[in-house]
């Protein structure tokens, strides 16, 4: 089985069903299982220490996860145009696996949401692409080939998944934006299945 890493960071929901989706896509796809991590929230406070475990949801990635898996697809809400402190932080430990070349070689998927519809997806997505350019990933699109890709009205780009999310409530992607993060899922796990038999 080839693993496909799904990492993420979800504060309110909508990143975390958008990661389900995708999840359901990369399994679709035969020998390829998803595996769902998260990033622990980071505080400002800095004599608080977060758990140790998650209290629900995936568990915490780890630098091995980086190591096993064949492909990975990594998701953030929008802050300001680029993706959430938390996940950055998480990225900003892993020099290990930069000089080791643990990702190089691998391709990555991308996704966000945001709470507007001009909230800085596309600009999110592309923050989170710098990072893995620099571990020397594959970055895998979305083709306008993908019919929901020029029919949504909400999240979907070629860049990446996307959900808008309006309010805190609105966590669900829609049909559209469902098709495009399933058919991302697909995608990187057919790359990874193919570069992994080459």
């Amino acid at each position: 089985m080839h693993d496909i890493l799904i990492l993420y960071y979800s504060r309110y929901g909508s990143t975390a069903r958008l990661a389900e989706q995708i999840a359901r896509g990369v399994n679709s796809v035969s020998g390829c299982n998803a595996r769902l991590r998260t990033v622990p929230p980071v505080s400002a406070n800095t004599d608080e220490r977060g758990p140790a475990v998650p209290a629900e949801g995936p568990p915490y990635v780890s630098n091995d996860d980086l190591a096993e898996c064949a492909g990975l697809i990594m998701g953030s809400p929008t802050r300001f145009g680029n993706m959430a402190a938390a996940l950055k932080y998480f990225l900003d430990g892993t020099a290990s696996d930069w000089m080791s070349g643990a990702l190089s070689g691998k391709p990555a998927g991308l996704f966000t949401s945001t709470s507007s519809l001009h909230g800085g997806q596309e600009s999110t997505l592309l923050s989170m692409s710098l990072p893995l350019m620099h571990h020397g990933m594959l970055l895998v699109g979305i083709p306008f080939s993908v019919p929901a890709l020029t029919a949504t009205t909400t999240g979907g780009t070629p860049y990446g998944a996307s959900h808008v999310a309006r309010d805190k409530n609105d966590i669900m992607p829609d049909e559209h934006e469902t098709e495009v993060a399933r058919h991302l899922g697909q995608r990187v796990a057919t790359i990874a299945a193919q570069l992994a038999t080459d």
